[in-house]
């Protein structure tokens, strides 16, 4: 299998697979507060944690930074409660997306630590350094635009058919959201 395709699969495994239950929770943050018409929007934010996750990813794997495994695994969910918390105390649909596009690129830079570490070891010193970490994103992208469509479509449906009033679709997904990240993080804190 070539460099590119098997990275692709893991990228892919990275965001769709049942243990990446914090990254799907973190796109679901992301992604409550828009409607399915404000799809382009959705896929530029979740474009910008792809960004900030390749960076770290890539810093990372070239031994730039290093990170205790222990604190980022602590760090990703707490990313989620943040996320969640803004959907809840902003209360409403977003309509400047530019503190969304920041929280995105920022808290990929902590989900691309949580990665790094596995795929440090994965890369043997005769593959493609930069096939790898390319094929690995475009994964991860392409697993990201499936779980974001999911999301807008439930949205639609329990938004346009169920006509779920949209402040409370957002409040009631974003608490749930919290709750289970902060769970999530409780169980990692690293002291």
């Amino acid at each position: 299998m070539s460099d590119f395709s098997f990275y692709f699969i893991e990228g892919w495994r990275h965001i769709v697979s049942t243990d990446a239950l914090d990254h799907q929770l973190f796109i679901l943050a992301l992604a409550v507060v828009y409607t399915f018409s404000d799809w382009k929007k959705v896929l530029i934010l979740v474009t910008a944690f792809t960004v900030g996750h390749s960076l770290t990813l890539a810093l990372s794997v070239l031994d730039l930074i290093r990170a205790s495994s222990a604190w980022v695994e602590f760090l990703i969910p707490v990313t989620i409660v943040l996320t969640a918390a803004w959907n809840i105390f902003n209360g409403k649909p977003v309509k400047n997306v530019n503190t969304n596009y920041f929280l995105a690129l920022f808290f990929g830079l902590v989900h691309g630590l949580g990665f790094a570490n596995s795929i440090r070891m994965m890369l043997a010193s005769d593959q493609s350094l930069g096939m790898g970490l390319f094929g690995f994103n475009v994964g991860l992208e392409a697993g990201q635009v499936v779980v974001v469509l999911i999301i807008l479509l439930l949205g639609k449906v329990l938004l346009e058919l169920v006509k779920v009033p949209q402040r409370i679709y957002i409040f009631v997904v974003s608490l749930a959201v919290l709750l289970f990240a902060a769970k999530m993080a409780i169980e990692r804190v690293p002291f």
